[in-house]
């Protein structure tokens, strides 16, 4: 009778007449299960526990590098945002100022007549103040044909004052449709125009205090 036998017919209220081999087989059975016990009770949930650190730390070891390198461009960055103000700055301070647009409007104005063109309307509205510039809107209505419009453009080009129009719902027609009494070639320019002028720095709101909810505008 071998060991495993022996263990299957054991008198459990009399275990010391086991032989020396099933006694030792029985000690490493309850060996095996005090293990097994050990590990599912506080080994494993260690072992998970260390898994978790470990995943953390690279995590944390990742973001840490991503800041480190964003530290080190920090500087650069920083000089780069402060040309861009610079150069943003100037470039506003070469659109004209509230008084200045009035006078290039009168500009544009005689540079399409001078350039031959027809002013049938030409009507600056109210503007709308942005964060730092000012948008003047202007109804319009020309009549030309395509080189005195490239003339009057080129004009434009020339005025002292930067000017900046953008055009919107604008259409170019030929002005013979429906008007007989129309110059051979000519053309209706009609719709609306916007021009930009820059804020005064105390036409510029400041910037709300932090908590603040109340919008204000963004100095330039």
């Amino acid at each position: 009778m071998n060991a495993f036998q022996e263990l299957q017919r054991v008198d459990w209220n009399n275990p010391g007449a086991l032989s020396t081999a099933a006694r030792a087989v029985l000690g490493v059975g309850i060996l095996a299960i005090i293990a097994a016990i050990g590990w599912f009770l506080f080994i494993k949930p260690k072992v998970e526990e260390r898994a978790g650190y470990e995943a953390t730390e690279l995590t944390l070891r990742q973001d840490f590098e991503v800041k480190q390198r964003q530290a080190a461009n920090l500087g650069p960055l920083t000089e780069q945002l402060e040309l861009m103000k610079a150069i943003l700055d100037q470039m506003l301070k070469q659109l004209p100022n509230k008084t200045q647009l009035a006078d290039l409007l009168v500009d544009v104005s005689q540079e399409a007549l001078g350039a031959g063109i027809e002013v049938q309307l030409f009507k600056p509205q109210a503007e709308s103040v942005k964060d730092f510039y000012a948008e003047k809107p202007i109804l319009l209505r020309m009549v030309g044909n395509y080189h005195q419009f490239g003339k009057f453009v080129s004009g434009v080009a020339t005025l002292p004052r930067v000017v900046i129009l953008t055009m919107h719902d604008v259409a170019l027609t030929p002005a013979d449709k429906g008007n007989k009494k129309a110059a051979p070639g000519s053309l209706v320019l009609e719709g609306t125009v916007k021009t930009y002028r820059y804020l005064e720095d105390e036409e510029i709101s400041p910037e709300p205090a932090a908590g603040s909810a109340t919008p204000g505008s963004a100095q330039r």
